[in-house]
């Protein structure tokens, strides 16, 4: 028997009042039928878990492997897969993490200087070893040894560049080989050309010192003072014979260039010989100099069988008044990261920067920039400070009493910042 009446028995029903005990009926069965639909939704909201799809920016309204458990909406993450295309890596902040343990230390991996083992040389705090780069818009993969060592199967990795690069290729070597048995590998140390080999992958991870990438009196036997310095700001071919082959190639050129000082520059013929110098802004000098690399980027790499890539200026923090530290002497003693959003310091030029754009923005060969100032900008509390080296030996107990001479605010402790540059570069590979 039907409990709805069929419409035409509803024409036909009398009017009048609907008598009380089929009005308390209806009543009942309404609110057990709603306090059911109630235990239902409340069973699904407590016990599903949302995923959604990732992808990149390219589908603006998804979001990268998100999931709300336990309906804590704290949890969502709406940051896309990486995609160097796609991802602004250098929008960000660091984010402290006391579970992250680096992959390597100054103790475990013997292939660092020890201008660069801070813990080593006796600095008593590691918080800086615990920060790790959160980009806003996107996730960035953690350094996988297995990954790197898998795209580097059968290919020459080299970096070329100062002392910062230097840094940035031992952080890498360092990376990569704790799961290399003892056996499958080997460091062959020159003064401008060193090697590391994995054997069993057949790869090489390299460095060759060009402090400004082209030819200067300064390359091999270091002349300090800046004055005496003589750059031949169109020639690289000295250097260059050694960057033949590579399958990848990673520059950097910057702070030696920041003397201050006008610079003293070669170009043409040399019919005066070094007397034929004229002093240019350091601008203008590492515009000419840098086209001059780009130059021979276009006209000898290609492109099917090389990639090439460009890190930008690695910051000094010399200057403790930049992020407000007051009565700060250059960056020692600080240990936490700057938490202003945008920083920039006066360790930085901007007008490097956008001579750096402007050339690899011309060039025909694909170079894919790596951009590390910003990020590195706020860490002034992970240079090696005063817990290095200088001539060869660590830092006497008087010279670290006096880190306004001393402190260097310059290189980076190991494992430290250049992890996180060799974490960027990987994920652009």
């Amino acid at each position: 028997m039907s409990l709805a009446p069929s419409p035409s028995s509803t024409m036909k029903a009398p009017r009048g009042k609907i008598p009380l005990p089929i009005i308390t009926t209806l009543i009942c069965v309404i609110a057990f039928i709603a306090l059911l639909y109630t235990e239902r939704l409340n069973f699904l909201s407590s016990n599903s878990i949302l995923k959604v799809k990732s992808c990149s920016r390219r589908d603006a309204f998804k979001k990268s492997n998100d999931r709300i458990e336990d309906n804590d909406e704290s949890l969502i993450d709406d940051r896309f897969d990486f995609d160097p295309e796609e991802c602004n890596v250098a929008n960000g902040k660091w984010v402290f993490n006391s579970s992250l343990e680096p992959l390597y230390t100054d103790r475990s991996c013997t292939y660092l200087d020890r201008q660069v083992s801070c813990v080593k040389n006796g600095r008593p705090d590691t918080n800086y070893r615990h920060w790790e780069w959160q980009p806003e818009d996107c996730t960035l993969p953690s350094f996988s040894p297995e990954l790197a060592l898998k795209k580097l199967r059968g290919k020459r990795l080299l970096f070329v560049g100062d002392s910062l690069q230097r840094g940035q290729w031992q952080s890498f070597v360092c990376l990569v080989e704790s799961i290399i048995p003892e056996d499958q590998k080997s460091m062959k140390s020159g003064r401008s050309h060193s090697v590391f080999k994995a054997k069993e992958y057949n790869a090489t991870i390299e460095f060759y010192w060009a402090p400004f990438l082209v030819e200067s009196n300064t390359d091999l036997k270091i002349i300090a003072d800046p004055k005496k310095r003589i750059l031949k700001v169109d020639s690289v071919a000295k250097h260059a014979k050694n960057w033949m082959g590579v399958d990848i190639l990673v520059f950097n050129t910057y702070v030696w260039w920041m003397s201050g000082l006008k610079i003293k520059s070669l170009w043409g013929s040399f019919a005066n010989g070094e007397e034929g110098y004229e002093e240019l802004e350091a601008s203008v000098a590492y515009r000419i100099g840098l086209k001059t690399w780009a130059n021979w980027v276009d006209s000898t790499v290609n492109p099917n069988k090389t990639r090439v890539f460009f890190t930008t200026m690695s910051p000094t923090h010399q200057r403790s008044a930049d992020w407000n530290h007051k009565g700060g002497i250059k960056c020692f003693n600080d240990t936490k990261p700057v938490t202003k959003k945008g920083h920039w310091g006066t360790g930085s030029d901007k007008q490097i920067m956008k001579v750096v754009a402007d050339v690899v923005e011309r060039m025909k060969v694909p170079v894919s920039v790596i951009n590390v100032t910003q990020i590195s900008e706020y860490r002034v509390d992970a240079h090696t400070s005063v817990y290095t080296e200088t001539g060869g030996k660590l830092l006497t107990d008087e010279q670290k009493a006096d880190p306004l001479h001393h402190a260097d605010c310059i290189h980076w402790c190991l494992p430290g910042v250049p992890d996180t540059w060799n974490q960027i570069l990987l994920a652009n590979l």
